[in-house]
């Protein structure tokens, strides 16, 4: 579950439920680093020889992922099959839908705060919430016992239909945005719908939380786009902090070099859903004149930042010539993101790093079996 606001448009993935469960104890096409040029394999057959055997409904598991890769036309390697299970594992142990500790009182905090950040009287919610739901109790009690996040997006969807002006006083109050074995953006899945194998009998939302919604949505964000990187690693991050983060990282750095502005490498090449240029927009203006390029033009570019084509762009290509030519050096493409995660779950400072690197371990390890 992530509660925070999404810093990209493609989801900021914040911290995962799978770094949750290990602090408690629990245990594209068209390119190489999709692995479709090793031996393909019988996916179903490759699971249920990869899958630990402590997980319920092992064979449902590998059908789910089978018909997850046919449908979206993913090679069918060992690499990416490891790849998939390494991030579910790490999100949520392999379960649909997991249990997350004291998420009663994780709920209830943020709805307060999200209450007071629309400016909603928060007496006014906790009233509204002691309206018996459809199953005879109230939705307040709901919350008292919630035990897991899907359980959670349940509560806020019969709330929302039926209370008297739900969707406008509480629509936005709901604070799962993330679900699922994979952990998923739920705002990114109602986006790629297109292909889904299965009917849906309820709403996008809902078939996250399930095993198959989870895994097919959580495959397409990890596995069904094209990006140059030479290890799984990086994709594990984009993962975690959205599409093409480790190449903006890397081009942030060399944006740096160039222009000596010191940056954050987090990936944001733009300011979403503002007009106001960010601090990597500022710098790369003030290689304008060598560029030989006005802001709009600087601007577009950077606006390509979440597709493969921003690296056919003369703005990536000029920007990383004059870094490498200042530094004497070839400069990497690829770079881990440096972003710390912030949730109300986290008990203790956490990374995309950290992320990326636990869930190659864990894709290392699938791949030796």
């Amino acid at each position: 579950m992530t509660i925070v606001t999404l810093s990209r448009q493609q989801g900021l993935f914040a911290l995962s439920l799978g770094a949750i469960l290990v602090l408690a104890g629990c245990t594209t096409k068209t390119t190489p680093s999709v692995s479709e040029t090793a031996k393909p394999v019988d996916v179903e057959t490759v699971v249920k020889q990869k899958i630990p055997a402590s997980v319920k409904d092992r064979n449902n598991w590998a059908k789910d992922l089978a018909s997850t890769f046919k449908s979206q036309d993913i090679a069918p390697s060992e690499e990416n099959i490891c790849s998939v299970l390494a991030v579910a594992q790490q999100e949520s142990n392999l379960v649909a839908d997991p249990t997350v500790p004291n998420l009663n009182k994780i709920a209830w905090k943020e709805i307060d705060r999200r209450a007071e950040k629309m400016h909603i009287p928060v007496f006014l919610v906790h009233t509204a919430l002691l309206i018996k739901s459809p199953n005879g109790k109230s939705y307040s009690e709901r919350l008292d016992n919630v035990k897991t996040e899907g359980q959670l997006s349940a509560i806020f969807d019969d709330f929302i239909d039926m209370v008297p002006m739900g969707q406008k006083l509480f629509g936005n109050l709901n604070p799962v945005h993330t679900g699922g074995p994979m952990q998923v953006s739920i705002a990114f899945a109602e986006q790629h719908t297109n292909g889904y194998p299965w009917k849906m009998e309820g709403t996008v939302r809902q078939e996250v939380f399930t095993r198959r919604g989870g895994l097919w949505f959580g495959t397409y964000h990890l596995l069904n786009y094209p990006a140059n990187y030479t290890k799984p690693l990086y994709r594990f991050a984009d993962f975690n902090a959205g599409w093409y983060a480790s190449r903006n990282a890397a081009f942030q750095s060399a944006v740096s070099k160039a222009s000596g502005v010191k940056l954050a490498l987090d990936g944001d090449l733009i300011l979403y859903n503002t007009d106001k240029a960010g601090n990597t927009e500022l710098a790369v203006r003030k290689l304008a004149k060598t560029l030989d390029m006005s802001e709009s033009q600087i601007h577009r570019a950077l606006q390509k930042g979440d597709s493969i084509d921003f690296e056919k762009t003369d703005l990536y290509q000029q920007v990383y010539a004059i870094a490498e030519k200042k530094t004497g050096k070839k400069l990497p493409r690829e770079m881990l993101p440096g972003i710390t995660l912030e949730s109300p779950k986290i008990t203790r400072n956490l990374t995309t790093a950290w992320f990326a690197k636990r869930v190659d371990e864990r894709r290392a390890a699938c791949m030796k079996l």
